[in-house]
């Protein structure tokens, strides 16, 4: 989420609408939330399957960047133990999110951009991540949705 005083998309909260919404945290939720997309940013370079799949509610729905749709962590977690460890990449990744908009103080909606850096050139993913709060204060990935993003 935006938080730095720079113009906002359209639909974006800033910190001082959302603070004092009963059940919202503020900046205390959206540095969780970013935390998370930091954490899953961090696995995705390291190929880091455990960490990764420790992001995911039990229930969790992931639908992949080709679209396979992977229905709970069971099938979650063995698409990316196949998949994650032998990804060849040349170059980094990087994980921003631009967006977030609370849906209930417990739910967001939070859009990443996601960038392969190589030495062939930039490739860009267009993730949606539902995020839940859980009973603990965690903030999991419940519902997401990766996209590719194509030139032209």
């Amino acid at each position: 989420m935006n938080t730095q005083g720079s113009p906002m998309e359209a639909g974006t909260r800033s910190i001082e609408d959302i603070d004092g919404i009963d059940g919202i945290d503020g900046i205390d939720d959206i540095k969780a939330i970013e935390r998370v997309v930091a954490t899953v940013e961090r696995t995705q370079r390291d190929k880091d399957a455990e960490g990764f799949l420790a992001l995911f509610r039990p229930d969790a729905l992931w639908t992949t960047g080709h679209g396979k749709v992977l229905l709970g962590l069971d099938a979650i977690a063995e698409f990316t133990r196949a998949v994650l460890p032998q990804a060849a990449w040349d170059g980094d990744v990087t994980y921003e999110v631009i967006h977030t908009q609370f849906l209930r103080p417990d739910v967001a909606a939070v859009k990443v951009r996601q960038v392969y850096h190589s030495a062939e050139g930039e490739t860009e993913g267009a993730p949606l991540y539902v995020m839940t709060k859980q009973e603990d204060g965690r903030w999991l990935l419940h519902a997401c949705q990766n996209t590719e993003v194509r030139s032209g």
